[in-house]
């Protein structure tokens, strides 16, 4: 298990940023299942569901920015853990693009990839490996999608969750498993010891112009949707 608490590039728990995070949290003093489950609460609501420059970005940076998507979120995830001692590991997989339908829309929904690099985390707990992707979506901002789509049937895929349960999804964690996109994944490509071993072998497919245009307009396009879902002035339509 000493490889799953490393320090990697991606999960630079020792940054200053994450350092202080750490001592103003006092996480290191919890016992272990207050430990995960401040910490996950923390990346859950704190880091609030958003679209970085990339995937493959430091926990540092990640938690600048104050915002996140399932790999993003899975980065800083994994570097708080392994900072306190809890081995924790990636399980990489693509989701179908029309999980994203509704946060992405108009023109760049249908210029995106048909599949999505997706991942969750894997935490050791009481002798066996937790599935954690409950995190993506901040509280609020899932909230907001329960008012919105109250009557909708149990199956429900758009706006960043693919769940069978809007009204009650898997993501408050108990010591069990959490999901909130699992129903959207479309290929498994298994487990990887950290971030850096998933994404060196998988990574979105956009090629130079569509990374660009993600980058500079794309994700700003999509964060600005978002935020006005969580507030409550976007319309639902895609």
């Amino acid at each position: 298990m000493t490889v799953l608490i490393t320090e990697t590039k991606l999960m630079n728990y020792s940054h200053p940023g994450i350092q202080q995070l750490l001592r103003d949290r006092q996480w290191a003093l919890l016992p272990v299942k207050e430990q995960i489950l401040q910490i996950y609460n923390f990346v859950r609501d704190e880091i609030k569901f958003g679209y970085n420059r990339a995937d493959v970005i430091q926990a540092s940076e990640i938690l600048q920015d104050g915002y996140g998507q399932c790999n993003t979120k899975g980065i800083l995830f994994m570097t708080l853990l392994r900072a306190v001692g809890i081995p924790c590991r990636m399980h990489g997989f693509t989701i179908d693009k029309e999980l994203q339908k509704g946060a992405m829309k108009g023109w760049y929904y249908r210029l995106s990839p048909q599949e999505i690099i997706h991942s969750w985390v894997e935490v050791w707990y009481k002798d066996k490996w937790l599935n954690i992707e409950g995190f993506i979506l901040d509280i609020a901002y899932l909230s907001r999608l329960q008012d919105k789509f109250a009557d909708c049937p149990e199956g429900f895929c758009g706006y960043g969750a693919a769940t069978n349960n809007l009204s009650n999804p898997e993501v408050y964690w108990d010591e069990g498993n959490t999901y909130i996109q699992k129903e959207g994944i479309v290929q498994d490509f298994g487990i990887f010891d950290s971030p850096d071993d998933f994404f060196a072998v998988h990574r979105q497919k956009f090629g130079p112009l569509r990374e660009a245009v993600f980058v500079y307009i794309v994700r700003h396009l999509m964060n600005r949707n978002v935020s006005k879902i969580r507030q409550g002035t976007a319309a639902t339509g895609a």
